[in-house]
């Protein structure tokens, strides 16, 4: 068995996974930024709304999904709907926008959980082949086998750099849509009467 290409494979997985992690937290860092944004024009938008004769969300055209399902609830509202169907309704919206702010997070998740032990995984492949190499010469230069073992290692520190990487990314963008989540359900109940 090759072991230097099983190694080759697990350092490519690894810098894979690094693309994919850094893509995936410039991505939610933009779109969870633009619909704060979004949310806090619109907070301002609905304030007014609590005095008011005319309904300042008439004639709205935002296509966000904070906009969007604030507009479809303030209908309802206006509508006459009973309590009961605003409860269902606003949980139904609430459940649909944590999907939306939340989404490809799991990729966060399971690449914080894989790359330790992508890390490992390359680790032994590398030591294997040193191992190999020394079965198959002798052990004639002591600084082949530590360079081929420091070779190794350099796998595990890079899927714990990943993992920590990650778990950084991972903490702060559910921390930012939990925040969010809870200015949404916010923005609902200011709307109900």
């Amino acid at each position: 068995m090759n072991y230097q290409v099983l190694h080759d494979v697990t350092f490519d997985v690894l810098y894979g996974c690094i693309v994919v992690l850094v893509y995936v937290i410039l991505e939610r860092t933009g779109y969870l930024t633009w619909l704060s944004w979004r949310m806090s024009r619109l907070s301002r938008l609905i304030e007014p709304a609590t005095g008011g004769k005319q309904d300042p969300l008439d004639g709205l055209k935002w296509s966000d999904p904070a906009s969007s399902a604030v507009q479809r609830y303030a209908r309802l509202v206006a509508g006459g709907a009973s309590r009961d169907r605003q409860e269902d309704y606003s949980s139904a919206l609430f459940i649909g926008f944590d999907k939306r702010v939340s989404a490809r997070l799991w990729i966060l998740d399971t690449i914080v959980t894989a790359a330790p032990l992508l890390g490992l995984l390359g680790t032994i492949f590398g030591i294997m082949e040193t191992f190999n190499a020394l079965a198959a010469g002798g052990v004639s230069d002591p600084t082949a086998v530590s360079r081929g073992i420091g070779t190794a290692l350099i796998a595990t520190a890079v899927g714990i750099a990943t993992a920590l990487l990650g778990l950084l990314g991972n903490n702060v963008l559910n921390r930012r849509v939990h925040v969010m989540t809870e200015d949404f359900k916010g923005l609902l109940l200011r709307l109900t009467p």
